[in-house]
C-alpha cells in the first residue's frame, strides 16, 4: 500500500464550467427515408414471414398486422410530394387512370383496357366471370366493385351498362361537402367493404376502409381564437391483403393521389398518408425480385403539380390534370400478377 503525501505545489485552478453548445442544423443526422419503411416490411417478411396457401394457388410469406406505415405528403418546404417508390419504376400512368375510375364509379374493366392499363383484365375474362359461377355477366364486368361502394354504396347492382346516378350512397360527394363544411367531423369514412355485395364481386376490396382527418397545426390557444389557419388533410387507409411486391407500391401512391385530390378541391394542405395492414404478404414468385429490390437505395420522392384550379368538383378529372416532376427511380422490376 502506498500513501499519498500532501503536494506542496497549488492546486490546479478548477476547470472553468461546461458550457453547452446547440448543435448545427448541418451536424443532426439526416432523416430515414420513408421508403425504408416499405423494405424494412418487405425484409421483415421475407425473414419472418409464415408460409401460407393462399386463394390464387401461388402462397405467399406472410406476417399480420405490422407497424402502418407513414408517408409525408408536403415537404419542409411545402412543395405536395406524392410517395412513388423509387428501389422500382411504378407505372404512374396507371395508377392515375385507375384512381380516376375508381371515382367515375365504372365496374367495367373495358374503359381501363381501353387506355392500355390491363390490371383488371384477368378479373373480368370470360375464364374467370365463368369459374365464379358469374356466367351471366359479359367480359369485363366486374361487380359492385370500389367505384360502385365509393359513389353508389347500397344501390342495388344490375351490370356495368346500368346508369345508377343518384341511387345509394355517394361517400365520395359526402366526404367532399363534409371537409368544406365541417372540416373537424369523425366522420370521414370512405368503406368500399358492403358484405351484402361481396358475392357479386369478382374480388373484395384489398384496400377496404380509409379515414380522413383535418389538423391545425399550430398552437391550441391560436386555434381557439380562430385565428386563420389552413388545414392539413391526413388519410388513413386500413388494407385487409397486401401484395408487398405489386400490390402495395400502386395502393401507397393511389390513396396519396387521392388525398391530394381532396386536398385541392377543398383547399387544405396536403398531410400525412398512414398506411395500417392486415394481411401483409409476398408471393413465392416475387421472392427474388424483391430481394433484388431490397438492395437498392431509396431516391428522393417526386413532386406533384396539380394543373387545376383550387376548388372545383372530385369528378371530371383527367390524366393531362397532374404532373410528377423529378421522379427518378431505379429501373424496372419485372414481377407477375396472381388472379
Amino acid at each position: 500500500m502506498t500513501v499519498e503525501t500532501p503536494s506542496t505545489t497549488p492546486a490546479p485552478a478548477a476547470p472553468p464550467a461546461a458550457t453547452t453548445t446547440t448543435p448545427s442544423p448541418s451536424s443532426a443526422p439526416p432523416k430515414r427515408h420513408e421508403e425504408h419503411q416499405y423494405l424494412d416490411l418487405v425484409r421483415d417478411i421475407l425473414e419472418n414471414g409464415e408460409l401460407r396457401r393462399d386463394r390464387t394457388g401461388t402462397g405467399t410469406y406472410s406476417l399480420f398486422a405490422p407497424p402502418p406505415l407513414k408517408f409525408s405528403l408536403s415537404s419542409p418546404t411545402g412543395n405536395p410530394l406524392l410517395p412513388l417508390l423509387t428501389t422500382k419504376r411504378v407505372f404512374t400512368r396507371a395508377i392515375i387512370l385507375e384512381l380516376l375510375w375508381f371515382i367515375s364509379g365504372s365496374t367495367s374493366s373495358t374503359p381501363l383496357s381501353s387506355q392500355n392499363v390491363k390490371i383488371w383484365d384477368g378479373n373480368g375474362s370470360r375464364s374467370f366471370l365463368d369459374s365464379l359461377g358469374l356466367t351471366h355477366r359479359s367480359e369485363g364486368d366486374l361487380g359492385p366493385v370500389y367505384g360502385f361502394q365509393w359513389r353508389h354504396f347500397g344501390a342495388e347492382y344490375i351490370d356495368s351498362s346500368t346508369d345508377y346516378t343518384n341511387q345509394g350512397v355517394d361517400q365520395l360527394a359526402r366526404i367532399v361537402h363534409t371537409l368544406k363544411t365541417n372540416p373537424y367531423d369523425r366522420r370521414l369514412i370512405l368503406s368500399a367493404w358492403n358484405p351484402k355485395d361481396l358475392p357479386q364481386m369478382v374480388l373484395p376490396p384489398c384496400h377496404m376502409f380509409a379515414q380522413f382527418y383535418v389538423s391545425y397545426p399550430r398552437s391550441r390557444k391560436e386555434t381557439e381564437e380562430g385565428k386563420g389557419v389552413k388545414g392539413h388533410l391526413h388519410c388513413q387507409l386500413y388494407q385487409r391483403s397486401c401484395d408487398m411486391g405489386l400490390g402495395v407500391p400502386f395502393n401507397i401512391a393511389s390513396y396519396a393521389l387521392l388525398t391530394h385530390m381532396l386536398a385541392h378541391v377543398c383547399d387544405l394542405v396536403p398531410g400525412s398518408l398512414t398506411h395500417v395492414m392486415g394481411d401483409a404478404h409476398v408471393y413465392l414468385n416475387h421472392v427474388d425480385a424483391l430481394t433484388t429490390q431490397l438492395e437498392r437505395e431509396p431516391r428522393d420522392f417526386p413532386e406533384l403539380e396539380i394543373k387545376r384550379e383550387k376548388g372545383g368538383s372530385i369528378d371530371g378529372w383527367k390524366l393531362e390534370d397532374f404532373e410528377i416532376k423529378g421522379y427518378n427511380p431505379h429501373k424496372v422490376i419485372l414481377m407477375e400478377m396472381s388472379v
